[in-house]
């Protein structure tokens, strides 16, 4: 179970970073498109702030989550969840994200899994 959270922490995050990266070089790129032409041609959007903070943080804490969710299942699912939540809340369930949003997720409960069959009194 730990080993399958690792995988799928570490390739949801990758997923959610490659997603992350276009809405973040959207988000510059209409900015700076706005002040070059007088124009609106191009929507900003109403969040753009928020996109951009947690396209940035929420696959970086899957990578972490992923990465953790062996030595310490409980504060990789923790970390998992939170990515999961995190990318739901920015972006959205769609076309694009639903692939790095369903790993992650899977990956916080199959730290969960992995948890539970753990030694009693251990993180």
């Amino acid at each position: 179970m730990k080993q399958a959270a690792v995988i799928l922490g570490i390739i949801g995050g990758l997923l959610g970073m490659l997603t992350g990266f276009f809405v973040f070089g959207y988000v510059e790129f209409v900015s700076w498109f706005d002040t070059q032409v007088d124009q609106t041609l191009l929507l900003e959007p109403e969040n753009a702030q928020r996109l951009q903070i947690i396209g940035v943080a929420a696959p970086v804490l899957a990578i972490a989550g992923g990465a953790m969710s062996n030595p310490r299942p409980a504060i990789g699912a923790i970390s998992l969840m939170i990515s999961t939540v995190g990318m739901i809340w920015a972006f959205g369930f769609g076309v694009f994200t639903m692939f790095p949003i369903v790993m992650s997720g899977l990956a916080a409960v199959f730290a969960l899994l992995g948890w539970a069959t753990k030694e009693p009194g251990t993180i």
